[in-house]
């Protein structure tokens, strides 16, 4: 598979950000709006999201040199730190190596995040789509590569159209896993249909409604004769051949699956063993997803400023793509480049249509996080916690940020350890207790810190900056040892 080469991809490649608390600054929900870099409010979220998320839909920066987007990510690498703080403009000779290294990285951490039965939908028009496509194969794999959607963005004219009227964009698809989502009826992509007015016979057998399929179709397979029990004769028309092997056929006539009423015999297909809706169209409907004048519409509405934002996306183009998605009602979606909150406005809508429990997370970079993105989200009746990017796990040396409150810290080790959340304690140094382990903060590990636990458990972890135990007495007083600060989890 070809590889596509920029200016800074090894850099981008090779750059880990740091680990980030998210601060709480109000609310109390488990739908989150996170304001901040959004780079680093992805790598805050692995710890608990990592493999969790079913569906995430981002629309990055087109890239179209008028959008005045900022490349700011503090790549260590000269060429790269000429670029911080520069708005990347239509005449940037680099602009599409800025737009390449921008994204990737976020690319790594959202494959990241998807559960193995998640997809990925990203809108993009023809500025980058076919970079993105390259590093999309790259990061997800072309396996996992579905299929790119075209939406009729506006139904006019652009006054700026000299040539062409561009007014499309794409949705590029991947999934985590594609096997498991074409492979498994119930994890396939499929658009709702009714179909249920086309199966209108019931024998009252148990079996439910089905309908009178020909035994026969256009697709080739051998032809051949075949009696059934009654003594009727049977061959396909001239034309077309048998759409079942003769086994097929004897069996589904023993399981009483054919109808004989007709001209000639008939399958019966039942309604329950139908898979569910239709693939959808690669070309989006506009009566389905609606046109961004839609989008701009119905922000003004909730907000009561016309134009408050650039150019927002339908909230039904978003009902769209996360309802062709099976999912029990419980799915978390992320949208990475929140905008005005329309991802959140179609959860929340979704929710109320069928009664599920849908959760969202929303990143925002900019500073209208609050007066725009929240403030949608707020008004249409959605609840949800707001946060800001907080403290550095780790300094510019490795070690623990002494500025890491210590209940952020224990909670992010426990986390780590058992993927359960940590509980303060009446003791000090107990970070929590998980089926038959204790697991203790200590700075040292000696017999003056262990005469200090109270909690008595099967086995202990114990993480300290220094031990003073042999092996032996580790072993014998089943203790786990983990240096601080090597052996706490890097994401």
């Amino acid at each position: 598979m070809p590889n596509l080469n920029w200016i800074g991809k090894e850099q981008v490649q090779r750059y880990n950000p740091p680990f980030r608390f998210l601060n709480k600054v109000y609310g109390d929900s488990d739908n989150k709006i996170i304001h901040g870099d959004n780079l680093l409010a992805l790598k805050s979220l692995l710890p608990r999201y990592q493999n969790k998320i079913k569906c995430i839909y981002i629309d990055p920066p087109y890239n179209t040199g008028n959008e005045n987007w900022i490349y700011n990510d503090n790549v260590n690498s000269p060429q790269i730190q000429k670029w911080l703080g520069q708005v990347v403009g239509s005449e940037d000779l680099t602009r599409h190596d800025k737009w390449l290294c921008m994204m990737y990285p976020r690319l790594k951490l959202l494959q990241k995040l998807l559960r193995d039965d998640g997809v990925i939908f990203i809108s993009i028009d023809d500025n980058e789509l076919f970079n993105l496509k390259y590093i999309c194969d790259e990061i997800f794999g072309t396996n996992n590569f579905f299929a790119m959607l075209t939406r009729r963005s506006m139904h006019t004219v652009r006054n700026s159209s000299k040539d062409f009227n561009k007014n499309s964009d794409f949705v590029l698809v991947y999934g985590k896993n594609k096997v498991r989502l074409t492979s498994d009826k119930k994890f396939r992509i499929r658009e709702k249909v009714d179909k249920s007015s086309a199966y209108k016979f019931n024998d009252d057998d148990g079996r439910g409604f089905y309908k009178l399929d020909p035994l026969y179709a256009r697709n080739y397979a051998k032809p051949y004769t075949f009696t059934f029990q009654n003594g009727i004769v049977w061959n396909a028309p001239e034309g077309s051949y048998p759409r079942y092997s003769e086994e097929t056929l004897h069996q589904m006539e023993n399981d009483n699956r054919l109808d004989f009423n007709g001209k000639f015999p008939r399958a019966k297909r039942y309604l329950n063993e139908v898979q569910e809706g239709q693939p959808p169209d690669t070309f989006l409907k506009e009566e389905k997803v609606g046109f961004n004048s839609d989008g701009t519409k119905t922000l003004a509405q909730i907000l009561g400023i016309d134009k408050a934002f650039n150019q927002p996306k339908p909230v039904q183009f978003i009902e769209y793509l996360i309802g062709i998605l099976p999912d029990d009602g419980n799915a978390i979606i992320l949208d990475a480049f929140a905008g005005s909150g329309t991802t959140a406005h179609a959860v929340i809508n979704l929710n109320k249509q069928d009664g599920g429990n849908r959760k969202f997370i929303l990143i925002e970079t900019e500073d209208y996080a609050e007066n725009i993105t929240a403030e949608r989200v707020r008004r249409i009746g959605g609840e949800f916690t707001f946060y800001e990017l907080g403290e550095r796990l780790f300094d510019d040396d490795d070690f623990i940020n002494e500025a890491v409150p210590r209940e952020k810290l224990f909670d992010y080790i426990f986390y780590s350890e058992t993927g359960k959340n940590y509980q303060p304690s009446y003791e000090e140094n107990l970070i929590g207790i998980n089926d038959d382990t204790a697991y203790y903060y200590f700075d040292a590990l000696s017999w003056t810190t262990l005469a200090q636990i109270k909690t008595r458990a099967k086995y202990y972890t114990i993480y300290a900056e220094v031990c003073n135990l042999s092996d032996d007495e580790l072993t014998k007083y089943k203790i786990t040892y983990k240096q601080i600060p090597f052996d706490i989890r890097r994401y």
